[in-house]
């Protein structure tokens, strides 16, 4: 895995954290979460995006 692959991951995962975060907290809603997570899968591109799932 490259660096920048390596930093997608990181990226992501920060950004799962946050988005659990609001759903949590009632601030999103489930389908706002599935949007924006569709959106940062596309972003990121994580290589180990399935175990995330």
């Amino acid at each position: 895995m490259t660096k920048e692959q390596v930093q997608n991951e990181v990226k992501y995962k920060i950004s799962l954290k946050m988005l659990n975060a609001l759903l949590e907290q009632g601030l999103m809603t489930k389908e706002e979460y599935d949007e924006i997570n569709i959106l940062n899968l596309e972003t990121f591109s994580p290589e180990l995006k399935d175990l995330y799932i």
